[in-house]
Parts: C-alpha cells; structure tokens; sequence
C-alpha cells in the first residue's frame, strides 16, 4: 500500500470530524457571543465613560465610607478575588444581618439585560443605589453618601475632574455613574469558549466538545446564551419540576415581587454562566455547593431530564471553558477622610437588595 494512498485514506477519515467539529462552532456561534471591551462600552447607556469617571468609580468601589458603617465596601460582596462573588452562600451585611439571596457577580454585569436576581434595576448605575441603601447591606442613605463625598476634598477633586460642568459633581447620581463606569471594565475576554468561537480548534478538549454539544441539544443555550451565557431573560425555576425547598423557598417568589403578575411566581433573571466554575456555591439561595450538583438540579428542574454521570461531567468540563481572563485591578489608596466626614453609624434598618 502506497504511503499516498494511505495519506488519502486519513484525510478521508478527517472528514467526518471536520465537519463535525465545524457544525458544532457554527451552532457555538448561533448561540454565543464573545467577551470583549468594546461589547462592555456599547452596553452602557446614558454614561459616557471616561478614564477619570472610571478610575473615581474604582476607588468608590473598594471605598467601605459608602457604608453607614464603614465597614463594607461593594468589593465585600463582589469580591474581585473570588469571581466577582463573596465565599458564602448569601452576603453578610450591616450589623452582621445575613441577606436574602446570594449576591450576583459583578464580572461581565454589564452585559446582562437588567440587575439583581429580580430584575428589578434597569442597568448598573440604578443598580449601585440599591445595595447602599439596603437596611441589611450597607444601611445608610444619599444625603449621608453625599455628605461623606464632598468631605473629602480629594473626592470633590476627583468628582468635578469626572464630571466637569456639572452644578452638584459628587452626587449620589454621579456615585452611581462611576460605579457603573468602573464595573463596566470588568470583563472576562479570552475564554477558551471565545478562542474555539473564533476558529481555535483546540481551545476545547474533547470532553469540553461534548459538554458544550449536549449544552445546546439538551436545551441548555434556550435560557443561557448570549455574549454572557445567561443574564438576558426570566425564567421560572422549577417550571418542569421544583427543587427543593432549601434551593427554592417557598417564600421568596422572585420577579413576582417587581411585577406582581402571576405569570411571574419564582421566576429569576437566568443566571449568566460566564465564570460559573469559579463562584460556588449556586442560585440564588447559594445552597448547591459543587457545579455537577448544580447542572443535575438544572436538567431535572428546568429540562426534565436525567443526565448520565458522563454527561454531566461533560457539561461541567465545558462550563469551565467559560472563565475568561479576570480583570487586574490595582488596589486602590483611599483619599483620606476629613473632620467633617460623618461618623460610623451602627444602628439596624430592615431593607433588602439582592
């Protein structure tokens, strides 16, 4: 046997694998859209970003002073450490209350359709007011965030550089237009999902190509699609079959509390899977502690199905394709604070966010 006809023979076997490797980035592509810096800016609306407007907005973001106690910063429960998350299954906030729900990443926000599990904030800027008014977060008020930012003459600085021509530049609106200019940059690009989009055939291993073919044959990408894999419509959790009480409470309806409408009872925001494998534990309540656990309640809850112990693996591989290069953000030195900077304050207040 000739060794070119033994070279034709091989190309021929490739064939089929080309093809199907082919049609399966294809589908990957109808479904996906990947990470990128230019997406996050064209996203925003109504906030021109600015590298002064971010760079406010960073230090904002690690600043705990927006807290009446001044003990909790935004970075506290969106810890850039750990996936845009904190390590328990919900946040801790003001005087040690323990919050409602679990707290949504931060990384790749802006891509999403609205903010919070509800989906009761149209974008990041409306976004940032909630947490800092929350009696069980940060408990304190505008006036008293105002009155700590023009306290600080290096905030006032800061404020007129990012928002020049403005008659009041460190607002409480313009607080949140920072924050979102800032969390608008943390985005995750460079997932070997987004390498294999583009045409890198061995940014997924074959485990990874199975996990994401059953991702979209299952039913998967009918709910988690979209540059985030998530984050941009409402499902109802349980619509095949209900979870557990410890997952889905009986108490927290989801969107129906924004909405009232009936149609809404324990829908959620779809839950954006980008980064998913580094944020355990999962759901809104944070009480499913590994991914194979989570993607099993998914399939049976959400699709009816029962996944064999290899196919749950596989998705699970592939969902660790989803984690991008994390944002590098320097730690930022606070301006410090004036004597007529307001005090910590401890008292309670009953209010919730996430």
């Amino acid at each position: 046997m000739s060794r070119a006809f033994i070279a034709a023979l091989s190309a021929m076997a490739l064939i089929p694998f080309a093809a199907v490797a082919g049609d399966l980035r294809s589908d990957a592509n109808a479904v996906f859209k990947p990470v990128t810096a230019a997406a996050a800016a064209k996203a925003v609306k109504n906030n021109e970003l600015t590298p002064a407007k971010i760079e406010l907005g960073k230090e904002l973001f690690f600043d705990p002073r927006i807290s009446s106690s001044q003990l909790i910063s935004c970075n506290s429960c969106h810890n850039l450490s750990l996936g845009g998350v904190d390590a328990g299954s919900t946040s801790i906030g003001h005087g040690w209350q323990k919050g409602p729900r679990r707290a949504p990443t931060v990384l790749n926000a802006v891509f999403n359709a609205a903010q919070f599990w509800d989906g009761r904030s149209e974008d990041l800027k409306a976004q940032a007011k909630g947490p800092v008014q929350a009696g069980v977060e940060m408990n304190n008020t505008p006036s008293n965030v105002e009155a700590t930012l023009n306290s600080i003459p290096a905030y006032v600085a800061s404020f007129q550089k990012a928002f020049p021509g403005d008659n009041k530049p460190a607002s409480f609106d313009n607080f949140a237009k920072a924050i979102e200019a800032f969390e608008a940059t943390l985005v995750t690009p460079n997932s070997r999902l987004d390498k294999f989009l583009a045409g890198d055939e061995a940014a997924l291993d074959a485990t990874q190509k199975k996990g994401l073919r059953l991702f979209i044959d299952k039913g998967c990408s009918g709910c988690h699609d979209g540059v985030n894999a998530g984050g941009g419509n409402y499902a109802q959790f349980g619509a095949v079959e209900k979870p557990s009480a410890a997952i889905l409470p009986e108490a927290d309806k989801g969107r129906f509390a924004v909405t009232k409408s009936p149609a809404d009872v324990f829908s959620f925001r779809v839950a954006p899977l980008r980064n998913v494998a580094l944020r355990a534990p999962y759901f809104h309540t944070g009480q499913v502690w590994t991914l194979e656990e989570a993607v099993e309640v998914m399939a049976k809850s959400q699709l009816g199905v029962q996944l064999a112990p290899d196919e749950t693996t596989a998705i699970v591989a592939f969902l660790g394709a989803l984690t991008g290069d994390q944002p590098k953000v320097d730690y930022p030195v606070l301006p410090a604070r004036a004597n007529a900077t307001p005090k910590p304050q401890q008292e309670l207040a009953t209010k919730h966010a996430h």
